[in-house]
Parts: C-alpha cells; structure tokens; sequence
C-alpha cells in the first residue's frame, strides 16, 4: 500500500518528502513509539489523533483516517531511521522539539514510562538532531501540562 513511500524513506539519499509524506512519516513515528512497549491502547491513540488534529489543523475524522494509515505505514516500514530521516528532512530544526515533545506526550500518555518507549524516543531525538537537554525539556513541559 505505501510501496512507493517507503522506497523513498530507505532511498540513500531520499529527496525531501511532500507535505501529506511528511505527515504521514511522523504519525508513523508516533503510532511505532506508542507500539514501542508491546501495549498500544485506547489514550495512546486518543493522544496521537489529538496531536495530529492539532499540529496540522485537522478535523478529527482526517486525524482518525491519518492514524489509521500511518498505522500500516509504521507496521510495513523497516526501522526508525527512515522515519527520523523523512522528518529531519522535512522539519525546520527550530519545529523539531515539537516533534519530540509530541512524542513525549504519547509515550505519556498512559501515565508510565517504559525503557523501550524511552530507549526509542532517545533513539529518535538524536536521530532528529535534538540534544538530550532539550529532550529533557520538553519532557518536563509535557509533563506540567498535564
């Protein structure tokens, strides 16, 4: 189904992704940290739909339908690094902390931490560019928000 996507995600030298790719790579990325601890449940789902509709304005039937997708992307794909890549590619470093903020909201989202969740989530930062300092922020203000 996303044959052609994921041969531009594991290209050598991949082009920068479209816009809906760009999405698409990063809900992938979402839904494989939530996967990460072998538990993917209904607040982890809520959260990622919640992040999507909020971080590309869209309607919550659109965020459903872009999970749902990214769901089968993230099960068809070989490894992170392709994900990480598409959206360093795709991400202005300055947006990047969003992103691992957004992935911190996830892997909190059922209230625990699990060390798959957050070997994977380091994993992610430094494959974004992101330094373990402003990971640690922006853990913390996921954490104070809620």
């Amino acid at each position: 189904m996303f044959g052609d996507l994921i041969k531009r995600l594991t290209a050598p030298a991949p082009a920068q992704l479209p816009d809906y790719d760009a999405r698409l790579a990063l809900a992938a990325l979402l839904v494989r940290i939530a996967r990460s601890d072998g538990s993917y449940d209904d607040e982890e789902i809520r959260r990622i739909d919640r992040i999507l509709a909020e971080r590309h304005s869209l309607s919550p039937f659109e965020a459903t339908k872009l999970r749902g997708e990214a769901e089968v992307l993230e099960s068809e794909a070989p490894d992170t690094v392709r994900f990480t890549r598409a959206i360093k590619d795709a991400v202005p470093y300055e947006d990047r902390e969003g992103v691992i903020e957004a992935l911190w909201s996830v892997v909190l989202a059922d209230g625990e931490r699990d060390h798959e969740e957050d070997a994977l989530l380091r994993l992610a930062a430094n494959l974004l560019g992101v330094n373990d300092r402003d990971s640690a922020l922006a853990r913390q203000r996921v954490e104070s928000e809620g």
